[in-house]
């Protein structure tokens, strides 16, 4: 197994020969074999363990194992303790969650604080197995059928490959211990009902069972990419990132078929799950939005309006008198001149006499009205919105120029006719909004 584990890092993993990475240990079987086959081959690892504080001595007993046997071996642990229980009862999630969260967040931060690129995990064939068979029993598409990946961002699995029975096979042949968890014999646990009751007749259906998954796994993996790169394609066609937001055509969208698996496959990393929503938005009135986690999606007329959730902007700014520029919350140059030239939506020339300071700056509000230059009478900016055929999300970032009370800029859009320059204007303020 040594030497096929050196092949398969030499073909799919050199990274791991190369630079130096993190492996998290329990201390059981699988983690310890990784251990001692990647310390055989000359890797330069450290090792990172997580007391969970679950089962009492024992919990304590597996960090002390993982500890000495590092010492022994002359490599450096990372050890953390977690309050697993309480950490799942706050967030009201399961045991098993809790815990995968905690652990994940934790080497996170050890690999940043060490510039280490990789995690090294030790899973094998047979936890592929049982997810595939878990993602199948909740309902997945494709992407669940796929497995556990060999390879993320951040993470390496050089075990996938390797059975349990050729890790314990190892193990004994190289006299190497390791720690046994009790409650991975708990059948109460999903997971380990299957691994204890399902995959062992799985396997007695044929001899070459578990070979033939992964082969089989393997053609869904590479049909699923076949199909990532149709939808990458697709996808670069159908959205327009635009100043705020990612622009998506309806029509475009109501063209495809089956459009509900591609709605899946658009908006899924977006964190999008309720595609019932989604396609009922494609024929809703404008306005209606649909939430993820994440991001927010919006009908505006033949459009969805895709953006990130930002917390909400409320704060006032003020411009003192004689200020020449601000950065935040736009970014404005302020100037003293003699008479008007050039001319824009991003300039603005003003009757510096009938300003009240500090000029404030801050997000149009229900209500808020004002007389557009060159117009009679007043106008509300949310009607002048709606006349522009302004988005929800352009509308969200609109900051607005107040002096006082009343508005003297909708920055960007449009003045107000009341702050003018005439023809018995003493001082001009010009004010230029830098995008």
């Amino acid at each position: 197994m040594q030497e096929d584990f050196k092949r398969h890092i030499a073909e799919f993993f050199p990274h791991l020969s190369s630079q130096k990475f993190i492996l998290a240990s329990s201390g059981g079987i699988d983690s310890m074999v990784l251990t001692h086959l990647c310390a055989n081959s000359q890797m330069d690892f450290s090792i990172a363990h997580c007391n969970f504080h679950l089962r009492g001595e024992a919990s304590d007993g597996d960090e002390a194992f993982v500890r000495d046997f590092a010492e022994s071996i002359g490599l450096d642990v990372y050890v953390t303790h977690f309050d697993t229980v309480l950490y799942a009862e706050t967030h009201k999630v399961s045991i098993q969650i809790a815990a995968r969260e905690l652990r994940y967040q934790w080497f996170s931060e050890i690999m940043e604080k060490e510039g280490v690129k990789t995690l090294v995990t030790a899973h094998h064939a047979d936890d592929t197995l049982e997810t595939f068979i878990i993602n199948l029993s909740r309902g997945t598409g494709l992407e669940g059928l796929c497995g556990i990946p060999a390879h993320t961002t951040k993470i390496s699995r050089p075990l996938l490959k390797f059975s349990r029975a050729q890790i314990v096979a190892y193990a004994k042949q190289h006299q190497i211990a390791w720690r046994d968890d009790a409650s991975n014999e708990d059948t109460k646990y999903l997971r380990n009902n299957i691994r204890h009751n399902i995959v062992p007749s799985l396997k007695e259906l044929h001899p070459s069972f578990l070979d033939n998954f992964l082969k089989t796994q393997e053609y869904l993996q590479q049909s699923f990419e076949i199909l990532q790169v149709h939808i990458q394609e697709l996808r670069q066609r159908v959205f327009k990132c635009e100043s705020n937001c990612i622009k998506i055509a309806i029509a475009e969208l109501l063209s495809l078929t089956p459009r509900k698996t591609y709605l899946f496959h658009f908006f899924k990393d977006y964190g999008f799950t309720q595609w019932e929503d989604i396609d009922e938005l494609l024929s809703a009135m404008s306005g209606k939005e649909v939430h993820s986690p994440t991001h927010r999606l919006l009908k505006d007329r033949a459009y969805l309006l895709l953006k990130p959730k930002e917390q909400e902007d409320s704060q006032v700014f003020n411009i003192q008198e004689g200020q020449k520029e601000i950065k935040l919350p736009v970014s404005l140059r302020l100037e003293d001149v003699r008479e008007i030239s050039a001319i824009s939506a991003n300039t603005v020339y003003l009757d510096k006499e009938k300003l009240n300071y500090p000029l404030v700056l801050r997000k149009w509000e229900k209500g808020d009205y004002f007389y557009p230059f060159g117009m009679k009478g007043k106008k509300k900016v949310a009607k002048y919105f709606k006349d522009q055929k302004i988005d929800m999300f352009a509308k969200e970032n609109q900051w607005l120029l107040c002096s006082g009370a009343d508005i003297v800029w909708v920055i960007g859009k449009r003045a107000d006719d009341r702050f003018k320059v005439t023809g018995n204007t003493n001082r001009i303020l010009k004010i230029d909004f830098i995008e």
